[in-house]
């Protein structure tokens, strides 16, 4: 027997993975906290051994990095293949060597013809990284490969992801049952549906208390995820492709990079780690000394109804509030007026912009804004010139079913890559463009990798090409929001939904996986154009300040007290981005379910801020106490109430905080926690806390 292992990250947040082989390929016996540094893992690796007992082969198949079903394993896989002419295959592999450096394994196994290589890479933020790769010698079909499997833990329930259009990132909470829990994400996009998490919560997990495993898999193109109790009550988890994603014979196949952590510190443990991970190693920042600017974005605004003369008027309006960035959103190319024409006609349209783009950048840059504009480019419309020069080049079979009035480009086509590639480098390098918000607004008809790889590749291309511009994903708001496009991208656009009630849950969730840095969030309508609620502007604006904060709306038609509310918390914002954006989204564990609650706390420690989102009308008659977390219980800390106004009338007693700060112990703060003021529905209370 030989045994590996690797170690990540430090604190509560440590953990190791450690393997062993007695010839085939290698397995994991352990995935949790760090083991000590004299950890006997020959000892360990016995002390996984299984017993045998009736109704069993008399050997137990190991469960590897990659199940065999030619080993006789029971449940599901990890690779399927055939030959090229469709002959399944049922290779069986043996250990062949590993290669190691600092934090790095490569564990490579053998078979007739083919070779299969697992990496595990520690990284610097705490998360490690697996990855596998597959070579043959002559071209194979490969149906499933699944990134290396890890074993999941016998305590604790599954927490998956779920949503869709406007409704993005709810929390599935599930107990583990005997067979299969399966999730594939088959849109060709990573998706609104499923998206490539999962957390395991050991038993008693919360917010703030106990183990969590937890996976991300780093890929935009579409995944399956398994996660399996076999007969003989062993547990794994398996990440990859969406089944059938690779639609042509190879010889060389990877599967994406799966982001492993564990926490001993709760969910907000592997919130922390994650949120580090994407700031800190996946997403590369055009200029990282830039503060994060404040967002304007026209669409619901105008929709498709551009001119200068009304763009102008709402930029004065914008950079008056505080605006530093001005988005010209979807309606400025072709002869778009609609969604039903002009996609892949990625030039100005003339006329609405006789004289280009140039009228309008010139005034948002006199006022002090900088410049960002949308495109689609994956996507055409049938009735575009486009389509009607390149029928070739779309995506699916001839008679699919449209979606959103538009089909999709095939990205696996090098001269489709270098034709977007021009189009949109073409018009950066006439406009001084300095963000480009990238939309996909419909499903694949098809499931291939090959498409995945090829958006990779054209970002890659502009971002080289064009490396001080800045670039949004956003597939109909959060459908395409993972590792892999981040690596290539700046800002996500979680929902279409900036309704502040949807919002709030909808952030307080998704903080498990990302940062505040990369998440868009906006100020919207006083009606929301998605929800139809009228929301007050005090709550609408805060729920925009927890993220990266902008607004989107005729801001025309603010009443005065509105647009004082609006520069207030605007104001506000620019004081704390530097610190908040590079601190940690903390949730909280609140007693009363209709609170959502969460803290940022610098990374110094030195200062936090408490979100708390009244989403409904409580059960009992007073606040609870809200308890804190993430704090020493040894310092003072004096905490302000900053919005004190937006008390109802209803509030009419002597609460602390409503009257000016409190100086309160970590302790306290804690374990008793913090009483806030009475609360509507839709009011958020603010509060700021500095250590004293």
């Amino acid at each position: 027997m030989t045994e590996f292992r690797l170690d990540a990250g430090s604190g509560d947040q440590a953990q190791t993975i450690a393997l062993t082989t007695s010839g085939g390929i290698p397995e994991v016996i352990w995935w949790g906290a760090r083991l000590p540094e004299d950890e006997d893992l020959v000892a360990l690796a016995s002390a996984a051994r299984h017993d045998l007992t009736g109704g069993m082969l008399d050997a137990l198949p190991a469960l590897s990095l990659c199940p065999e079903a030619g080993r006789a394993f029971q449940g599901q896989p990890g690779l399927v293949l055939a030959a090229a002419d469709g002959t399944p295959l049922s290779p069986q592999f043996t250990f062949e060597r590993v290669e190691e450096e600092s934090g790095h394994l490569r564990l490579v196994s053998v078979a007739e013809g083919l070779r299969l290589t697992h990496e595990l890479r520690a990284y610097p933020t705490g998360v490690i990284g697996l990855r596998t790769l597959l070579d043959a010698k002559q071209p194979v079909r490969l149906h499933w490969m699944a990134a290396p499997v890890l074993p999941a833990p016998q305590e604790g329930d599954i927490i998956d992801v779920h949503g869709k259009w406007t409704r993005e990132f709810h929390l599935n909470r599930v107990a583990w049952t005997p067979g299969i829990r399966l999730r594939e994400a088959r849109t060709g996009r990573s998706g609104h549906e499923h998206p490539p998490y999962a957390i395991f919560a050991g038993a008693g997990a919360t917010n703030m208390q106990g183990a969590a495993w937890a996976l991300h898999y780093g890929w935009s193109g579409g995944h399956r995820m398994v996660a399996e109790e076999l007969p003989d009550g062993r547990r794994q988890v398996q990440f990859g492709h969406a089944w059938g994603a690779e639609t042509q014979p190879g010889q060389h196949f990877q599967t994406a990079e799966l982001l492993a952590l564990w926490s001993g510190a709760g969910l907000n443990g592997i919130g922390a780690t994650f949120q580090r991970d994407i700031r800190d190693r996946v997403v590369t920042w055009p200029d990282p000394r830039r503060p994060r600017p404040v967002h304007y974005n026209c669409w619901e605004a105008i929709y498709f109804g551009h001119n200068l003369a009304d763009l102008s008027a709402i930029a004065d309006r914008a950079a008056e509030m505080g605006a530093e960035r001005f988005v010209l959103d979807d309606g400025w190319f072709g002869l778009r007026d609609d969604d039903t024409t002009s996609l892949g006609d990625w030039t100005v349209d003339r006329r609405k912009w006789p004289d280009g783009l140039h009228p309008l950048i010139a005034h948002v840059h006199r006022l002090g804004m900088t410049f960002g504009l949308w495109f689609e480019p994956e996507m055409v419309n049938p009735d575009s010139e486009l389509m009607r020069a390149h029928p070739d080049w779309m995506l699916g079979p001839a008679d699919q079913v449209a979606g959103r009035n538009q089909m999709v480009l095939d990205l696996s086509k090098a001269e489709v890559r270098e034709y977007l590639f021009n189009a949109v480098s073409d018009i950066l390098a006439t406009y001084p463009v300095d963000y480009i918000k990238w939309d996909h607004n419909r499903l694949l008809p098809v499931v291939d990798a090959a498409q995945t790889r090829g958006i990779y590749e054209l970002l890659s291309a502009l971002r080289k090409s064009h490396p001080e511009v800045e670039i949004e994903s956003c597939a109909s708001g959060g459908g395409r929001i993972d590792a892999g496009i981040l690596a290539h991208t700046q800002r996500v656009w979680l929902s279409d939904s900036i309704d502040g009630i949807e919002r709030l849950r909808m952030q307080n969730d998704a903080a498990l996986f990302l940062p505040a840095a990369v998440t868009g969030s906006h100020v919207g309508a006083r009606r929301s154009h998605t929800a139809g609620r009228v929301l007050p502007m005090s709550f609408r604006a805060w729920i925009a300040a927890q993220r990266h904060f902008g607004f989107e709306m005729d801001l025309r038609t603010l009443t005065a007290e509105e647009a004082a509310t609006l520069k207030s918390v605007t104001a506000w914002w620019k004081a704390n981005r530097d610190w908040m954006m590079a601190g940690t989204i903390h949730r909280l564990d609140s007693d009363d379910p209709a609170v959502i609650a969460e803290m940022q706390i610098a990374e110094d420690g030195g200062r936090f801020v408490l979100f708390a989102g009244q989403e409904g009308t409580s059960v009992q008659i007073l606040p609870r106490p809200l308890r804190l977390t993430g704090l020493d219980p040894k310092a003072l800390y004096r905490v302000r109430l900053v919005n004190p106004e937006d008390a109802p009338p209803q509030s009419r007693g002597p609460n602390a905080i409503k009257s000016g700060p409190l100086t309160l112990s970590g302790q306290a703060l804690m374990q008793r926690g913090l009483l806030l003021p009475v609360a509507w529905p839709a009011t958020i209370w603010v509060v700021e806390g500095e250590r004293l």
